[in-house]
């Protein structure tokens, strides 16, 4: 809305201002087109997303491109138009339907100026860009380089970025998880083995420490709670309850001090504890697939219609994300840059309901 302030009368669209007898006025390029894609692994709800992006678009007017294979396809131009019907019967699928792909040539200027000369050649005016920590460093760096508005969505399974008390696959994979163990935990109870279930999360405990709440595990290792205490040796020293017919451990990923993985502390129980029998279970890329849930769907549609509306607001250089079921803008230097905590709340209740 515009502002008046004595002979200063200021309309803010974008960065641009001209000054004529003290008036000033700050010029935007008008959004007529905008550009989407998926970057760096993919995660159930982001059809969800690029569905909302593209249908909330549509209905503001303005046309849609949409980007494959990440800022690989941008470089290469290809780049396709997006209609209502592109999105059509995507919200219940996994995956992307725009593909993804990690990018060498996005790494260095001469790719990143393909990728702009892309970008004007097919008319697109902003960008929103759907992934995780990479994606939305690229999306950082190509909106300073080139000063075209860039729009964030968080789309990762690991649930890592800053800002935003979730994001878009994490809570498909936990579920996946949970269903993976609880059928673990059947031949557990079989043959009195201790499992250590090694999940994704990079270097990241959020999975593995939700994961272990929703199935009763008795134990997570999390790079966040790496201390001077040996987390294996704690687990040990609660005691594997004879009672009990079988342990289950979930571990994250992160190979942190080079430790890390749930092969490592196998082969350590073993070697140290050798009254244990021990297996692992390494869930992979498992976790990625299947169906989104309900809730991922539906917070990939608030996030999608919220990337438009702050394009519309004159928003940029930021990541929409939730907070308190609340929309925000969080500036992508704060997304990738400031490591997510942990609740410690949520470490105290497994270790406490694990005795």
């Amino acid at each position: 809305m515009p502002a008046q302030s004595g002979t200063d009368f200021r309309i803010t669209y974008e960065k641009k201002s001209v000054n004529l007898r003290g008036l000033t006025i700050m010029i935007m390029a008008r959004i007529t087109t905008i550009g989407v894609l998926t970057s760096g692994g993919d995660a159930p709800g982001m059809n969800a997303a690029i569905r909302a992006v593209t249908r909330a678009a549509i209905y503001n007017g303005w046309k849609v491109k949409g980007i494959y294979r990440g800022w690989e396809g941008l470089i290469n131009g290809e780049i396709k138009d997006f209609t209502s019907e592109s999105v059509s019967g995507t919200i219940n699928r996994g995956g992307t339907i725009l593909r993804t792909a990690r990018s060498k040539g996005f790494m260095n200027e001469e790719g990143r100026a393909k990728a702009y000369e892309n970008l004007k050649a097919h008319g697109i005016d902003a960008l929103i860009v759907i992934g995780g920590n990479g994606s939305l460093a690229g999306a950082q760096v190509i909106a300073s380089e080139y000063d075209i508005p860039c729009v964030g969505l968080p789309g990762t399974i690991d649930n890592d970025l800053y800002g935003t008390d979730t994001t878009i696959g994490y809570d498909t994979a936990l579920n996946t998880i949970m269903d993976c163990v609880d059928k673990i935990r059947d031949t557990a109870n079989s043959h009195n083995r201790i499992f250590f279930v090694e999940v994704m999360g990079r270097d990241a405990g959020f999975l593995a420490q939700n994961a272990a709440i929703a199935t009763g595990a008795e134990a997570a290792i999390i790079p966040e709670d790496q201390t001077d205490v040996d987390q294996l040796a704690t687990f040990i020293g609660r005691g594997v309850r004879k009672s009990k017919n079988s342990s289950i451990v979930l571990v994250s990923e992160s190979k942190k001090d080079g430790t890390g993985g749930a092969q490592y502390y196998a082969d350590r129980l073993v070697h140290e504890y050798p009254e244990f029998e021990a297996r692992v279970t390494i869930l992979g890329h498992l976790q990625r697939g299947g169906i989104p849930t309900a809730n991922d769907r539906i917070l990939a549609s608030r996030l999608g219609v919220a990337a438009i509306e702050a394009l519309k607001d004159g928003q940029r250089n930021v990541m929409i994300g939730v907070k308190n079921d609340q929309i925000v803008y969080v500036p992508f230097n704060k997304a990738i840059r400031i490591d997510k905590p942990i609740d410690r709340e949520l470490i105290n209740v497994l270790n406490v309901l694990s005795i």
